[in-house]
């Protein structure tokens, strides 16, 4: 039987404001295209009742479930800012965008049955097309909604596009990129693993080339491990002949040309694509890339219609667009889905986790990863052990994870002693 001794609980208090990156300025983007969306739905009305033109107001009335659409992305952004402190919400309100994400690929899944059904049925029963209206009135659906994803995309970052967890390969990544100042000048020593295995690569920003066989890298691990690495010119850059073994996290020595000069890596662990992705704004942005993908296949279809005669381009041009906003749709709900079932948002980060709480010994008896916003993660552990080590031990041991907003560590002493912070 296993005695469970006092726990001690940690009641620090912390912050619980899981919004993504930019959240404001997403809220912002949204109302603007919404205010876009609202002018061209109103001047498509008014302007179809005055001329007589159907399909004029037909199109207006499409713009106003664009804009609906939008509206719902905009609105859940102001509700999670204004309750982002609100006790009610045990973990914040950062996930309310993928609420409506979610609900926003239902729409969309929904448009896509309907322009799938009026393309089949035009398929066996054509209609008219008055081509005179209909070609300007999809190029100026085309124009709105070519407007609406600039607005929308614009000082979006995509740094974190690779889907790795660091962002190795950029020189400028504070975290895996170091300026060492030599006597003949600058050098950057930097961990590449961009889509291959992780090496170092030191390359010169000012002065002479960097002569490969006077130049060697060796690492010291935080348990004494030394490892040295040769070096092999690649032209504008040497790199380490032997892979870096993970965790990335050493003192490492540079000799280079008879001068030595250490330098810290200190492994932080970003969260991946996954977690970090606003479906918000992501709905957003396929409600204007639908609509867009729709009026461009309409125009091709409008005309070669026109050209050739060939009116059933026009139902055809509709089932395409039917079907590929369907399969945006299902991306959408499926990721987004994932996130409201609280299924594990990041595989590596797990596996990660768990190599870093057994690398000494210990055994990690459970652990649960969700997501709680855009970049940000919740986690709880269980780590049962044989030495007289507290939660804090292993809390300093995952700093590494930046994106582990909201950590519980539960630690069991195999005498059956349990500390809980």
């Amino acid at each position: 039987m296993v005695h469970v001794g006092h726990s001690e609980l940690l009641s620090a208090t912390h912050s619980h404001r899981f919004l993504g990156a930019g959240h404001e300025k997403s809220e912002r983007k949204s109302w603007a295209v919404i205010w876009l969306c609202g002018f061209m739905m109103i001047a498509e009305i008014v302007g179809g009742l005055l001329f007589g033109s159907i399909a004029l107001v037909a199109d207006g009335l499409h713009m106003s479930t664009h804009a609906g659409a939008l509206l719902l992305a905009a609105l859940a952004y102001s509700y999670a800012r204004n309750h982002a402190d609100d006790p009610r919400f045990t973990f914040g309100t950062g996930k309310l965008g993928d609420l409506a994400g979610f609900t926003s690929a239902i729409i969309l899944a929904m448009i896509a049955v309907l322009i799938g059904y009026e393309a089949v049925s035009r398929i066996f029963e054509p209609v008219p097309i008055h081509f005179r209206e209909a070609i300007p009135i999809a190029c100026l659906g085309l124009a709105v909604n070519i407007a609406s994803a600039w607005i929308l995309s614009r000082g979006e970052q995509h740094g974190h596009s690779h889907g790795h967890s660091h962002g190795h390969g950029h020189a400028d990544d504070e975290d895996e990129a170091r300026r060492i100042e030599t006597l003949s000048g600058s050098a950057v020593l930097e961990i590449f693993e961009d889509g291959v295995p992780p090496r170092f690569r030191l390359r010169r920003e000012i002065g002479p080339p960097i002569a490969e066989i006077s130049t060697t890298i060796e690492t010291v691990r935080p348990n004494r491990a030394r490892q040295l690495f040769a070096m092999r010119d690649r032209g504008d850059y040497l790199e380490s002949i032997e892979e870096i073994p993970e965790p990335h996290e050493f003192m490492a020595t540079v000799r280079l040309a008879g001068e030595e000069h250490t330098v810290v890596f200190e492994e932080h662990e970003h969260a991946h694509q996954g977690a970090l992705r606003d479906n918000n704004m992501r709905s957003a942005v396929i409600h204007v890339m639908a609509d867009a993908t729709v009026s461009v296949l309409v125009i091709v279809g409008l005309l070669l219609a026109r050209a050739f005669g060939w009116i059933w381009m026009d139902p055809l041009a509709g089932i395409i667009g039917a079907c590929v906003i369907a399969s945006w749709s299902y991306g959408l709900i499926r990721d987004t889905g994932a996130i409201l079932l609280d299924m594990n948002p990041d595989r590596r980060m797990a596996d990660n986790l768990r190599r870093m709480i057994e690398a000494e010994g210990d055994t990690l008896g459970d652990l649960h990863l969700w997501r709680l916003g855009p970049g940000h993660l919740g986690a709880i552990v269980s780590v049962i052990t044989q030495e007289l080590r507290g939660p804090e031990y292993y809390r300093a041991k995952l700093a590494r994870f930046r994106a582990l907003s909201h950590l519980t560590i539960q630690v069991e002493q195999s005498t059956g002693h349990l500390n809980v912070s």
